[in-house]
């Protein structure tokens, strides 16, 4: 499959294959303190609650991943460090 091309050229800085680790925390903290707010406001206030935004509950930078660029990008990276740009 030599022509074979990827559907989405876009790949991450890091040898961390997925972030399902960080992104199953996020979502249990923000359902938790979600969960908490709702259950302690009173019903009055329950019409006005605005849910936690992602930045509020943690940090993308404490993520696996530290951001993502387009594949031709990062392949060309890649030959420029190796010695003769050999595999």
């Amino acid at each position: 499959m030599s022509r074979s091309r990827r559907k989405t050229p876009i790949v991450g800085h890091t040898t961390c294959r997925s972030e399902r680790e960080d992104k199953k925390l996020w979502h249990q903290r923000w359902r938790t303190r979600e969960r908490t707010a709702l259950a302690s406001a009173s019903p009055d206030a329950l019409s006005a609650h605005l849910p936690l935004l992602e930045n509020q509950v943690s940090s993308v930078w404490s993520m696996g991943k530290d951001g993502r660029c387009h594949f031709q990008k990062a392949t060309a990276r890649n030959i420029k460090s190796r010695p003769h740009g050999l595999f």
